[in-house]
């Protein structure tokens, strides 16, 4: 679990400020009950469940596309209160025409130790296929510590995504404009993207 990093804010003016804005975004989706009526429903069937493996107890991993280039070995965890983009990645898709926010906010949850971000970076992420595909613009911590992902998909793209995970499918779910978007995944995600 990682947490930490500049949630709602990267000063405690800043986080205030987020509490506001959340507050008020709740107060306006409780009374915006037409928009709740749109929402697809997500649903998940014994047809879907992962195979004979019932009682596994392994991480989800899955692959993306992330500012255009497909990247594998993305670790979805719902206990990360950030979403990291680990700078071997990073340094990778040379991105480095698109500058790094400043982040003044340390990251708790490596191995227990402090660590601190190089910098924050905006780039689209897009989860799904076809007409159940969907893109959204996240804020990504890049952090160089070594790491067996590339990507760590935290409660920040869960919530942005609206994603549902129940862990016996190995699967994620996600609310598009053309329907539920879904993408499998499997423990041993071992494809040559990134």
């Amino acid at each position: 679990m990682i947490t930490g990093g500049p949630i709602g804010g990267d000063s405690h003016h800043a986080r205030k400020a987020e509490v506001r804005r959340a507050y008020n975004e709740i107060i306006k989706k409780v009374l915006d009950v037409e928009a709740a009526e749109d929402a697809p429903i997500i649903q998940f069937g014994k047809a879907e469940h992962s195979g004979p493996r019932s009682s596994h107890n392994d991480a989800l991993v899955t692959t993306a596309l992330l500012a255009n280039y497909k990247v594998g070995r993305i670790f979805i965890d719902s206990g990360s209160s950030a979403d990291i983009l680990f700078g071997d990645a990073y340094d990778q898709m040379q991105l480095g025409d698109i500058p790094l926010e400043k982040v003044n906010t340390s990251l708790y949850g490596f191995a227990g130790e402090v660590v601190h971000p190089r910098g924050v970076i905006s780039l689209p992420l897009t989860l799904g296929t076809g007409h159940t595909r969907r893109t959204c613009v996240l804020k990504f911590l890049i952090v160089d510590i070594p790491s067996a992902y590339n990507i760590i998909l935290g409660r920040p793209t869960l919530n942005a995504f609206q994603a549902v995970i129940p862990m016996c499918h190995m699967k994620i779910k996600f609310s598009t404009p053309g329907g539920v978007g879904e993408m499998q995944g499997t423990p041993s995600n071992r494809e040559d993207a990134m």
